[in-house]
Formats: structure tokens, sequence, C-alpha cells
């Protein structure tokens, strides 16, 4: 009975990605076909190296340290140094089951409040209502390429000073696919550093911005900075659970609060995912994969969003992981005629009318009132892409029509997308 839980958890629903995920498996099992644009699960198959070393290491079942492996985080570490080219070291990087425990961890050992640049991912905002932290939202805009701008952040918090704040970064982001411009990201540290904000920067997505070209705010703002990283999206592992923290050493006490905290909760992660983990850190052939899982992501994308744009939807052309977030609002009087005046009802009718799933921008800490809703374009089969784009010179340009029927799905679904909206 609700009269016995805590107030803070009386409005709490089932993450909204999971929803629509178990609902979207509900109406196939019921024998309603659904393009599955709602759930964002990379779809490429884990490397072999990295599969093979996990069935290598499948025997082992003692504890791990509850700080990770000490290969595993010497491997994370090294890879902060070279892609990234921060000072990181192996005792500074925290293994967790999963970004997401570590970013609730976090919010829980950190007094002060929590600020979101909107849109934003579906779990910030749940996790620090869970802990009833403040919040402080900052609405981004389209025309900025939903970048949160530094003057917005020094006008947001100028009433906020006497408190310690948290500032959540995504890029490449979720759930718009876009990224920070170098200078941005500058100014943003110059703000950062003024106002004593520490920064947890979400690079899950990182690896897979499309041109390879991702950039961290932690070599501009190192010593306020949190990195947040994990195999879920660039090495496909999303259902294995291993995430990782890397921290300065002028947090170290936030470290040392995390990992105790975790000694008493998960304790640690799966041994046999961390040495799995160790090969895919350590593992240079993962470069390669890594082009190809670009190449098509950056092709699809491109092809969804000027699909969309095409018909008269705006949306920005994503630079960085399988998300675009089309806005729906150029067709607000063809939808009010169908008595659709929020992004919930719009996601529940093209679900009912068109067989497409998509996430509404609610869910995205947007005002429900607006006609948004985020795509996740990864309704394809990633190993046969893999293959082909194998097949294809590095040096050709990848076009939609050479995967063939291995993304009909999703050509199919954007379709029936621009049908509906025009019927």
């Amino acid at each position: 009975m609700s009269k016995y839980l805590h107030s803070n958890l009386n409005a709490l629903a089932r993450s909204s990605t999971l929803a629509i995920n178990e609902h979207s498996d509900y109406l196939e099992k019921q024998g309603k076909h659904v393009y599955r644009f709602g759930f964002g699960q990379s779809p490429f198959p884990v490397p072999n190296k990295v599969v093979d070393s996990l069935k290598e290491n499948s025997s082992r079942k003692n504890y791990l340290s509850v700080d990770g492996l000490p290969e595993l985080r010497t491997a994370v570490a090294n890879y902060h140094q070279k892609i990234d080219n921060v000072n990181i070291q192996s005792d500074q990087v925290l293994i967790g089951p999963g970004s997401k425990e570590l970013m609730f961890c976090l919010q829980l050992v950190l007094k002060g409040y929590t600020i979101l640049p909107t849109p934003c991912w579906v779990s910030y905002a749940p996790q620090a209502k869970i802990l009833n932290r403040e919040i402080i939202f900052i609405q981004t805009k389209y025309e900025d390429s939903w970048q949160l701008l530094p003057e917005q952040l020094t006008e947001s918090i100028k009433n906020f000073s006497d408190k310690l704040k948290l500032l959540i970064l995504t890029y490449p982001g979720n759930p718009h696919g876009c990224t920070y411009e170098v200078e941005v990201l500058k100014q943003l540290a110059k703000v950062c550093r003024k106002n004593k904000i520490i920064i947890l920067s979400d690079e899950i997505y990182g690896r897979i911005h499309h041109q390879g070209k991702h950039t961290s705010i932690a070599r501009y703002y190192p010593e306020g900075t949190i990195i947040s990283s994990g195999l879920s999206k660039w090495c496909a592992a999303g259902g294995w659970r291993l995430g990782h923290f890397s921290f300065p050493k002028e947090l170290k006490y936030l470290q040392d609060a995390m990992t105790s905290v975790a000694s008493e909760t998960y304790a640690c992660v799966t041994t046999p995912i961390q040495y799995a983990a160790t090969t895919a850190y350590e593992d240079d052939t993962i470069d390669d994969y890594l082009f190809h899982c670009r190449r098509i992501l950056e092709t699809i994308g491109q092809y969804c969003a000027s699909s969309l744009i095409n018909a008269g939807i705006k949306v920005r052309i994503p630079k960085g992981a399988f998300y675009i977030f089309p806005d729906f609002k150029p067709f607000e009087d063809v939808l009010n005629k169908k008595d659709i005046h929020d992004s919930n009802t719009l996601c529940k009718q093209l679900l009912q009318d068109a067989s497409v799933a998509l996430l509404p921008g609610s869910a995205f800490a947007q005002n429900a009132k607006e006609l948004n809703a985020r795509l996740a374009y990864v309704n394809f089969d990633g190993a046969e892409a893999l293959k082909k784009s194998i097949d294809l010179s590095k040096t050709s340009t990848l076009k939609m029509e050479y995967f063939g029927e291995t993304v009909s799905e999703v050509i199919i679904g954007i379709e029936e997308i621009i049908n509906w909206i025009k019927r």
C-alpha cells in the first residue's frame, strides 16, 4: 500500500525505456507487428574476442575488489589517456554494474542540487527524486542543437550559489544524437570552475560519435569532472551491466564514499564480465569494429532525419549515438484535429494507428504539451549490416540501398510515420 512508501516514491513509475520495450514485446506476442523505435539498445553483436573472453573466464567465481579488477581499471585508465587525452590513473577508476547504478550512487553520496539540461535521459531526474534531491532544469533549444550554453548555465544558477551543484552532461546526447562544440565545452568548463560545479560527464556514447571525434569536457576542467562510460553502447553489451566512473584526484572523497556504499550494496561486478571487459578495452581490433558501427549508424541516422525533414518534421541530423528527436509541431493543426495535444497521446496514437513505437518527449523532462518524441533507429540486423559494411571499402560511401532488406524495418517504419502524420 502506498501509505507505507516513502512520499518521494509515490509517483515513481517503471522506467519509460524499459516499459516501451516490454510493451512492444507484449504487442508482438499478441500478433501485432511493431516498428520498434522506442528502446535504445545497440543492434550490433558483441565483438567476437570479447565474447570468447567471457567464455574463457566463465568459471571464475570469486569475489573481486569493490573497486574492480585491477587489470580492468588499468585498461580503462589507459583508454581515457589515449582516447580523451586526460591524465587518469588506474586508482581513479571505479567499476560498477552499469553506469546507471553508479550515477544513482553519486547522487546518493553528494549533497546539493542536480542540474539537468533538458531534454535529458529518462533516469536522471527520477534518480534525483528517489533521493529527494532538488533539481535545476535548464531547457536547451533546437536552434542550439540542444547544447547547454554557458550563459544559460550562469543565469540558471545565480540564485543557488549557496549549495554544491552537480551538472550532468550527456554527449553525444540521448534523446537527440547531437553533441557539443569544443568552444562550448571550454566555456562551460570556465563557468563550472568559477562556480565550483562538479560535472558528471556521461560519455557512454562517446565512442560512437559518427566521425570518431568525441571530445571530453574533462580536457578543459579535469579537476572537477567525473567521466562516466561503460560497455553498453559502443561494445553492444548492455545486458552485461558494466560501467565505470573516472574521478579526478581532487574528488577522491566522492570516489571513496561511493566505494563504501558499493561495498554495502552490490559488492562487486560479476567476475567473468570484468575479465571480458578488460579484453574489450585492450583489444586494438575494436577500432575496426567501431569504424563500421559508426559508418552504419551515421548512414541510417542521416536517412531517418533527412526523410522526416523532407516531410516537414523538425529534427536535427544526429552526430552520434543512435537517436533523433523529431518535433511534430509543424503538424500541430493536423494532430489537434485527431485530438492529439501532447507527446504522450502522440506516441500512443502513433503506436495504435501505425504500429510505430516512439518514446514521448515528456519522458525526457520536456513539457508534455510539446509534440516531440525520441526515435531510436536500432531496429535493424546489426550483424548483417556489419558484414555488408566490412565488404565495402572504407573509402567508399555507404548508402541505404546497399543494405537491402537489412534495414527494411527502419525504412518502412519511417514511411509509416510520414504517412500517418499526413493522413
